[in-house]
């Protein structure tokens, strides 16, 4: 069971198309997600940012794997130094006037387990904020 992926479920009061735009727009991802120097919603294109607690950044190294324009975007998410692989998939699901954002972060037990940083309560609590939180008011601002 430790080994399932991180899944979360919100429903925004936002078309569509205004997802999808912040969640690939890196004009639009800096005023809810990261702050990136450069990203494409294209299948190979490598983006990086650093994030994590205060006390301790890291930088992440990813990679966009999957691209269904307007429905899903996966990237794989790794740290500089460290061992693991992830990967982070957003899919959207048009109901009516609402979005619905399924974001699932799979392969966290390949983080080193002696790092309490990489834990999946960790990931759990920032996708929480992130999604739950920081998405929602920016796209139902």
């Amino acid at each position: 069971m430790k080994d399932e992926p991180f899944l979360i479920e919100r429903t925004f009061s936002a078309p569509i198309e205004k997802v999808w735009k912040a969640i690939t727009d890196k004009n639009e991802m800096k005023l809810w997600y990261f702050d990136l120097a450069e990203f494409k919603a294209e299948v190979g294109f490598k983006f990086q940012f650093i994030g994590g607690p205060p006390e301790r950044q890291y930088l992440h190294l990813c990679e966009v794997t999957e691209v269904v324009s307007g429905k899903k975007l996966t990237y794989s998410w790794r740290y500089d130094g460290y061992e693991g692989n992830s990967f982070v998939s957003f899919e959207l699901f048009g109901e009516g006037d609402n979005t619905r954002l399924k974001l699932t972060h799979a392969g966290l037990e390949t983080f080193p387990k002696e790092n309490p940083d990489l834990a999946k309560h960790n990931f759990a609590e920032g996708w929480t904020s992130i999604i739950g939180e920081s998405l929602k008011k920016y796209l139902e601002m």
